[in-house]
């Protein structure tokens, strides 16, 4: 043995020597307990003798779950991850935390589970504040009253159920009636506006998951989003913690006074999971067999969403939630549940979706408690005046399928909806900017359109997008700074419609 091996392993005898010398056994305690059995989703574990409600705990092999039923003799675990390896017998050790999730801007762009996990295969998600899943709402002396729009781009909807900026909207239909569209298409018009985005899946399927996601991607919306996804086949326990995860997410961009936009999609399987959980952990059941705290189970998850006061840094927090009906029936448990929480829903008819009306929005069964007080008040002009004739239009047509004898006043009502339909139309993952909308509103609603067919108002009405880019850039300015529009700037909008569509029919003619 030559001399320098013998000095490399002198030297590392050395080191072990006062690294042995230096070390100071620590004693504690730390308590454990033993799983008992495992059902779906869930784990019965005895021991753990000082654990707390929603505490955090590990299993051996490094899977988690929270403590949900904190029992004399044993606690109910709900599992965060699969559990095909988990046996009766496997210890459980406290970790004195509740569930975290991580945030800020290392998540823009991302897609992650609702544990932190990223799901994108781009790496370690390096960011190092954490915030409990859980959080107490705001208190009221900290909000403050909605006052600027937040825009969908979808005409109906901002002309006539607008959404303002801390505004909790639910949007509710039956299966395949577009909920998830309208949510889609009002993340895509943040482009230009400064609005961070989360879009939370909550039991979907997988391809619709990856659909949403390609939609986003295609689009650039994923530079000022983050998705989080709980699929239909994960364990329960990731879809009930999700919502509340993404909301924690959305809150940290919201303390530092951004304004920010979060879909629930939906919050019907949210329920569902919570039921089954309940089920499974032996809670009573009541209504429909959901748990007696169901309603508090969204109520504490849509209060944290609101707008906050300059002393708290001005910030809001918008919410989407989506739930599903069946055969339209709204007054079921959660959607009226859902409906008491929130400020206004935008209902989604499968009758106008059949009839190739989309969005399929039934106008006269959607309403904004809210959003009213912050619409641009360029729509105010429009808006009274349309909803009024559409519904009468309505109420109309119903009779003219019988073919009732009617007069030419009632006829040229029914004529005049059928044109405020189709310009309500609205082609998917096409938002359009807010001053395109008031000028195709303008001419609709002054009566512009009606000598023009019905099946020539799609064309016409891209026209008028086109020219609404002449509009004098005063007029922009103050449409956007949400002053009120004055005859002249009315006249200068109306004039614009009338020589396209004029040069519309000149070409036509020709």
């Amino acid at each position: 043995m030559n001399n320098s091996l013998k000095d490399l392993i002198s030297e590392s005898f050395d080191h072990i020597g006062k690294a042995r010398e230096s070390h100071q056994a620590r004693m504690g305690v730390r308590e454990y307990g033993v799983v008992r059995s495992v059902s779906t989703g869930i784990a019965m574990v005895e021991g753990l003798p000082g654990v707390r409600f929603e505490e955090l705990v590990e299993f051996d092999g490094g899977m988690q779950g929270i403590a949900f039923n904190v029992d004399r003799n044993e606690i109910g675990v709900v599992l965060l991850s699969g559990y095909e390896n988990l046996r009766a017998g496997t210890q459980v050790w406290r970790t004195g935390r509740v569930m975290d999730i991580p945030v800020g801007n290392e998540l823009i762009g991302r897609v992650i589970d609702p544990t932190g996990r990223p799901l994108d295969h781009r790496g370690h998600i390096g960011s190092g504040k954490r915030l409990p899943v859980e959080r107490p709402a705001p208190p009221i002396m900290d909000r403050a009253p909605v006052s600027q729009p937040l825009q969908t781009g979808l005409k109906v909807i901002d002309a006539l159920i607008p959404v303002g900026r801390g505004q909790r909207e639910l949007i509710l239909g039956d299966r395949q009636t577009g909920k998830t569209a309208i949510a889609l298409d009002a993340i895509l018009n943040q482009a230009d506006s400064g609005v961070i985005c989360v879009y939370c899946a909550v039991g979907q399927r997988s391809s619709a998951v990856a659909r949403a996601i390609a939609v986003l991607r295609e689009k650039g919306a994923m530079d000022y989003s983050v998705v989080v996804v709980a699929e239909g086949n994960d364990p329960p326990g990731l879809s009930y913690i999700a919502p509340y995860a993404a909301t924690s997410i959305a809150e940290h961009f919201m303390e530092n006074g951004r304004d920010v936009l979060i879909v629930y999609d939906d919050l019907t399987h949210h329920a569902r999971a919570y039921r089954e959980l309940s089920l499974l952990l032996r809670r009573p059941p009541g209504r429909e067999a959901y748990p007696g705290d169901i309603f508090y189970l969204h109520s504490r998850l849509l209060e944290r969403s609101t707008h906050l006061s300059d002393a708290r840094g001005g910030g809001s927090l918008t919410a989407l939630p989506i739930i599903e009906t069946e055969a339209q029936n709204i007054s079921a448990f959660i959607p009226t549940n859902l409906i008491s929480i929130t400020d206004g829903q935008i209902f989604l008819s499968p009758n106008l979706f059949e009839l190739g009306v989309l969005p399929a929005v039934d106008v006269g069964r959607s309403v904004s408690r809210v959003g009213g007080k912050a619409q641009l008040n360029g729509y105010r002009s429009v808006t009274g005046s349309l909803k009024l004739a559409y519904a009468q239009f309505e109420e109309l047509e119903s009779f003219a399928r019988f073919g009732a004898r009617l007069d030419q006043e009632t006829l040229a009502v029914i004529e005049h909806g059928k044109r405020i339909r189709s310009c309500l139309k609205q082609s998917e993952n096409r938002p359009l900017p807010a001053l395109s909308q008031l000028t195709v509103l303008l001419a609709l609603s002054h009566g512009l359109l009606d000598s023009v067919p019905v099946e020539n108002i799609p064309d016409c009405e891209d026209s008028l997008i086109a020219a609404a880019k002449d509009i004098p850039a005063g007029l922009v300015q103050r449409f956007y700074n949400s002053e009120n529009l004055t005859d002249e700037d009315r006249n200068i909008i109306l004039d614009l419609c009338r020589r396209t569509i004029e040069s519309l029919d000149v070409q036509s003619g020709s």
